[in-house]
């Protein structure tokens, strides 16, 4: 199988779809004996524990959403407790609550299920009071273990075709994602959740990275197996998913010595793992695997689909920013959570356009330049926003406007779509991510469907971050695929449902509720 046997990912797709029926005929049940381990334990290895007083950005966080100046800019230094400060508030525990037979840690980044699959590891060259090496970050602990010592920054950028800058980054951040951890609960669906859970931890890491005026960009194409290999995974375990790279240094890393030995950590037993053998193909399918085939994935055109206007457009107004909440990034990524049940009360015109234009000021990634190429949609069913007639849109970026598709009140509908979900139908908003596939796997072969689910979870995570800051609730959804597209057609007609996030006034007993996605 290679990445051009674009078969593989439309019979991933097809087969971990929702609809109706499966949701009723999946006799799958959750074996809490069996539960996956909430981390990722190094027994041997000792860990550096990193500083817990983080500094503050003072940056609003609708400004640091949607600040695209930082990614490109010189930037600031970056030092322990800079990268401390990013770890803690991309993936970090920010709140513990105890109940009879143990305690949840819940953490900066919401997660499908409050499993946490993501694992942080981080390649750096000497950083004040960091030497070169390469670390996996431990959250229970709140560390650092060395898993290499030395700068290898130039054999991650060779990993990653060249990439400019993972090269003259001082740190670039490696997410993985542990197969069993999330596939216990949501079995084969476990591959389109890497992608939303990996992108909630990369908007909140791009959101504070600009913030501290550090440059940040998302890496999508890489070799898989001789990243897998230089962190010492079990590919059959977990994978790679994604590199960012943080901050520029001028001049060039000196090149490794030697040769890079096989690394063996020992690693704790794992559970009695059930296979769910799609997930995988999938992940074999879309791997690059000669530096060739990165540079040639990597040169290819961003997807910006063109969306022709077919009705009337509702244009957003747009607000200034002095009249934004000025909370910082740092202070809303603290509070917020996903929301467990929404008042029913209405949003503001404003409130939404602030959202919509914050968040789709463009993410800096390898499959996304220049800024504001795109893969996804947004479709949105509006049921209670002040101003808006209840209904279903499509919502033009480059207009910031929304096209009316369908008049209505569709709360019982929105309630459906969200797999007959209370908090959907509930919700003032709901937010659809809608891609193109066709257009998308033609241009990046299978490799585009993950960057497609990461693009969403980015979107969506920013969608969060964004709706907390102005003081609503969101929470991240699943959905019955082929029905939402019916429901958004003729104008979504051969598109694939990606994503859902739920956006309201939370209840007042749970406006603090914890990350439960």
């Amino acid at each position: 199988m290679t990445n051009r046997d674009l078969a593989y990912a439309w019979k991933y797709h097809d087969a971990t779809k929702h609809s109706y029926a499966s949701i009723r005929t999946n006799p799958h049940r959750l074996d809490w004996e069996n539960k996956p381990l909430e981390f990722k334990i190094y027994p041997t290895l000792e860990a550096t524990r990193l500083p817990h007083e983080a500094g503050r950005t003072g940056v609003p966080a609708l400004s640091a959403i949607a600040n695209t100046e930082a990614f490109l800019a010189a930037g600031s230094a970056l030092d322990l407790d800079t990268l401390a400060q990013i770890l803690f508030l991309s993936a970090g525990i920010t709140k513990a609550k105890k109940y009879p037979g143990g305690e949840i840690f819940f953490r900066a980044a919401a997660c499908t299920g409050a499993l946490y699959e993501i694992e942080l590891y981080v390649v750096s060259g000497d950083i004040r009071d960091l030497p070169a090496g390469v670390y996996h970050f431990g959250v229970a602990e709140f560390g650092l273990r060395q898993l290499r010592a030395g700068d290898h920054r130039r054999l991650l950028s060779e990993f990653a075709g060249k990439e400019p800058a993972v090269l003259h980054a001082p740190v670039t951040i490696i997410s993985t994602g542990t197969y069993w951890r999330n596939a216990w609960k949501y079995q084969s669906r476990t591959y389109r959740h890497f992608g939303w859970d990996n992108g909630t931890i990369l908007a909140n890491m791009l959101a504070v990275s600009a913030a501290l005026k550090l440059p940040a960009k998302v890496v999508a194409g890489f070799l898989d197996q001789s990243l897998s290999d230089f962190l010492g995974l079990d590919a059959q375990r977990e994978v790679a998913l994604s590199l960012v790279s943080l901050g520029y240094a001028r001049g060039e890393p000196a090149a490794s010595a030697g040769q890079i030995p096989p690394l063996h950590p020992p690693m704790p037993g794992f559970q009695a793992e059930v296979n769910y053998p799609l997930m995988r193909e999938m992940h074999a399918a879309s791997s690059l695997v000669s530096a060739e085939e990165v540079t040639a994935w990597r040169g290819l055109t961003p997807v910006t689909p063109v969306s022709p206007i077919q009705g009337g457009l509702l244009t957003l107004p747009r607000v200034a920013d002095h009249e934004l909440s000025a909370d910082s990034i740092e202070q809303v990524i603290l509070r917020r959570g996903s929301t467990r049940q929404f008042d029913g009360t209405q949003l503001t015109t404003a409130q939404l356009s602030v959202l919509l234009d914050r968040v789709t000021q463009g993410v800096p990634a390898d499959f996304l330049d220049p800024l504001g190429a795109r893969l996804n949609d947004l479709y949105l069913i509006v049921n209670g926003v002040e101003g808006i007639v209840p209904g279903a849109y499509f919502y033009h970026r480059d207009q910031h406007a929304l096209e009316q598709l369908r008049q209505g009140n569709f709360r019982k509908m929105a309630g459906y779509l969200g797999l007959e979900q209370e908090l959907a139908a509930a919700a003032s908003v709901c937010v659809f991510f809608l891609a193109d596939l066709n257009v998308i796997l033609d241009r990046f072969g299978n490799r585009g469907y993950r960057v497609t689910q990461l693009e969403a979870g980015i979107l969506g995570g920013k969608l969060y971050l964004g709706a907390y800051a102005q003081g609503f609730g969101a929470t991240g959804l699943t959905f019955y695929d082929d029905d939402v597209v019916r429901f958004f057609s003729p104008h979504a007609e051969g598109k694939s449902a990606i994503f859902l996030v739920a956006l309201g006034n939370s209840k007042a007993s749970h406006k603090l509720a914890p990350a439960l996605t």
